[in-house]
């Protein structure tokens, strides 16, 4: 669904083509909503008021209650949104809950009353700042609660469109609306990248193979002016990236190395590196995964498609930093020609590995693409993959599991990820686990065995960062949900786009004010 997303200081005009209005309410009851005095019919405002003194409606974040106005004004439905303790989280929350509900009115036209408790600033810095958090958030939470999977159809029905107006319920003018555009249009530019990656990792795998995914990335870079390699398998080949090239040599879509580059500070030494794991379709291999469930392995580039994502949004917003992006992208099938269980590779950087199972895949070439980052000069990694089942044994599909060889560098990312409500876990690298890897016949094996399986394969990846900086996260358990839960939908959830997103545009204003 497309969302455009506007602002006005003309509420009148804005009720007036609205088929819908929203209107946020907390826990406590007599509010502007509720008091007969606000921008709604008193008869109306009277009446949503006694629904929320009965405690039908609690204001609780992600409930809503429609009202038909029947007549009261232009608009026929009033949507009565809760927005909870007015944290982000609970406006992003309150934000997907408003735009469902307008999605089942199939209201094209809406408009957003901002009360002003959520206007609450003036000049001072901190307080304008509390603003442009709350309208990302609110931002954040109608773009992602409208970005549905599109169903691949014979008649395939128009996209529908929303358009939703922001319109302050008091006269607002100065910082504060300043603060709140300056959120809403951040909140616009997150939506985007997360609806995007959505899209790239809901699209069946016929119809994304790695060379079709080096081509969305190509048109990526083209919209948004970065610089691209696609490295191909003979490419690959001299450049031995085994890992990547055993993977993918049991298919016959090849597999492909895709490497996008920022450069926003070309002075600065720093680099971040971030990979993303491309398997665009994983049956396992040799290692055959159970039949049952298996369509939901398209989703084996989540890790791609966040990254893609995240460099969506540095494009768009420009921070003075580095960053190099680097995807391999292949699919794990069996074959004549396919891996199998006790071959060794030789990785690209000079590692071998012992392949005691074929679906574990994707710390294969994702040594590769960390490689490949720091020969490119990345100085941090960050990599992200759907890697393992044991994430969710762990963790369910509430968290992103995270390992790392350094504390400060995750905490930096954890804080990012508290700023956009996705949340990481760390676990532990203690020593003990890493024994876990050690081959007979190689460098080291690409499986621990079951115990503590998230851990082990993410110190896999990590022996690829050669000593520097990194984090490993798991997104095994979050990358995809069954029903629809909050912001997230069901299908692919585009989980850590912003999360990377935000972390790297901190980095930027770090540097800028440092």
């Amino acid at each position: 669904m497309g969302v455009e997303l506007h602002y006005t200081s003309g509420l009148e005009e804005a009720l007036e083509s609205a088929g819908t209005a929203v209107v946020f309410a907390g826990p406590e009851a007599g509010e502007a909503a509720g008091k007969g005095d606000g921008p709604l019919p008193p008869a109306l405002a009277e009446a949503i008021g006694r629904f929320r003194t009965s405690g039908l409606f609690k204001g609780e974040a992600g409930g809503t209650q429609t009202f038909p106005t029947l007549g009261t004004m232009k608009a026929g439905y009033v949507v009565l949104a809760g927005i909870g303790d007015g944290t982000a989280d609970a406006l992003r929350q309150a934000g997907a809950a408003a735009a469902k509900a307008c999605k089942q009115l199939k209201t094209e036209n809406i408009c957003v009353l901002i009360g002003p408790e959520l206007l609450k600033g003036g000049a001072e810095k901190d307080a304008e700042e509390a603003v442009r958090l709350r309208a990302q958030a609110l931002a954040e939470g109608f773009m992602l609660g409208a970005a549905a999977r599109v169903p691949q159809r014979r008649e395939q029905p128009e996209e529908p469109k929303l358009r939703v107006v922001f319109a302050p319920a008091e006269p607002a003018a100065g910082p504060s609306a300043e603060a709140f555009q300056a959120g809403m249009r951040r909140g616009r530019m997150f939506g985007e990248a997360v609806a995007y990656a959505r899209r790239l990792t809901n699209l069946p795998g016929n119809m994304l193979t790695p060379e079709m995914l080096a081509l969305e990335a190509e048109a990526l870079a083209n919209e948004f002016e970065l610089d691209i390699e696609v490295i191909d398998e003979w490419t690959a080949a001299e450049l031995e990236m085994g890992g990547l090239l055993g993977v993918g040599q049991g298919s016959a879509n090849p597999p492909r190395m895709i490497v996008l580059h920022y450069e926003g500070a070309p002075d600065a030494k720093e680099k971040l590196g971030l990979v993303g794991k491309g398997i665009t379709f994983d049956t396992g291999g040799i290692s055959l995964k159970r039949a049952d469930g298996m369509e939901e392995m398209i989703s084996d580039m989540a890790g791609a498609a966040a990254v893609l994502g995240a460099m969506r949004v540095i494009a768009q917003a420009k921070p003075a930093v580095n960053v190099v992006a680097v995807i391999p992208a292949a699919e794990n099938m069996p074959s004549d020609r396919a891996l199998k269980p006790g071959d060794v590779l030789k990785t690209m950087s000079g590692r071998t590995v012992e392949v005691v199972n074929t679906d574990a895949e994707g710390r294969l070439v994702l040594a590769d693409g960390l490689t490949t980052a720091i020969r490119r000069g990345a100085t941090r990694l960050i990599d992200v993959a759907t890697l393992t089942g044991a994430v969710m044994v762990a963790l369910g599909d509430v968290a992103t599991g995270a390992v790392t060889n350094d504390d400060a560098f995750l905490a930096e990312l954890i804080e990012a990820s508290r700023r956009t409500g996705e949340r990481i876990w760390q676990l532990p690298s203690w020593p003990e686990y890493r024994k876990q890897l050690e081959s007979d016949a190689a460098d080291l094996k690409n499986s621990g065995g079951r115990h503590a399986g998230t851990i082990t394969g993410g110190l896999f990846i990590g022996e690829f960062a050669d000593g520097l900086p990194w984090i490993h996260l798991d997104i095994g358990g979050t990358a995809w949900m069954f029903k629809d839960r909050g912001w997230d939908m069901k299908g692919a959830t585009g989980v850590m786009t912003r999360t990377l997103a935000e972390y790297v545009l901190q980095l930027g204003a770090a540097r800028t004010t440092a």
